[in-house]
């Protein structure tokens, strides 16, 4: 990541010793915790905004960390897709912003690194997923979830989208997908809480990505590629 011409003050993270070594160092700093992939495009635009905010602002520690290669750093702030980025004065949360959001991190790294900790964070950084349908009762909500099952033959909860993915597992059942030579429509559970957490209990399945065929789930990843080489899943899609 990093080059002759970057920011000093602009570190890839190596480990989760190494990180902590940074953190710590100066528990008084403001922190940017980048958090990316290489496969993600929205990840590559987003590491050009964290390496020009570095440089408009020497006095912060902008950190880039591979959420995969760094899984347990990932973890512990509760990283489910990428870009997602994490503002700490020392150990202290300021601001989290999930997505390409460029101008909401502009705004949270020149809001903090300005002065001290305001008694709140903006909306505008917390980019909170969308409202549900205002009073969704428990029955609109199953009857709103059927539906979203139902929209084609195969659909596929993610993510992201097929386009821009936000987690590997989700890149890698679509590009199967794709490769299978299935159509199939996609729901980002990124967008709608109530329909993430609705199609655990529903489904009896506790993550995501979600592949379901005939209104049906079939099983995340592991799943599905083990029904692709079996061939099983040819037969179960029609393909």
């Amino acid at each position: 990541m990093a080059s002759s011409s970057s920011a000093s003050n602009l570190i890839a993270v190596t480990d989760a010793e190494h990180f902590q070594s940074l953190l710590s160092a100066d528990l008084t700093r403001v922190s940017l915790i980048n958090f990316w992939a290489p496969w993600a495009a929205p990840c590559a635009q987003m590491n050009t905004v964290v390496a020009e905010l570095a440089k408009k602002h020497p006095g912060i520690l902008a950190l880039n960390v591979e959420a995969e290669e760094q899984a347990d750093i990932a973890e512990s702030f509760d990283i489910e897709a990428v870009p997602s980025f994490v503002v700490l004065r020392g150990h202290t949360l300021l601001a989290r912003i999930a997505g390409a959001d460029a101008p909401a991190l502009t705004q949270a790294i020149t809001t903090h690194a300005a002065g001290p900790i305001p008694t709140s964070v903006p909306k505008s950084q917390t980019n909170a997923a969308p409202p549900a349908p205002q009073n969704e009762t428990p029955e609109q909500l199953d009857a709103r979830m059927h539906a979203l099952m139902t929209q084609s033959k195969v659909v596929l909860f993610m993510k992201g989208n097929p386009e821009e993915p936000r987690c590997g597992f989700s890149r890698k059942i679509s590009t199967l997908l794709r490769e299978q030579g299935v159509p199939f429509s996609s729901f980002d559970i990124l967008q709608d809480e109530d329909v993430r957490q609705g199609l655990k209990k529903l489904n009896d399945w506790p993550t995501f990505p979600q592949l379901i065929v005939n209104g049906e789930l079939v099983g995340g990843l592991d799943i599905v590629q083990e029904m692709v080489e079996s061939g099983e899943f040819k037969e179960i899609v029609g393909a």
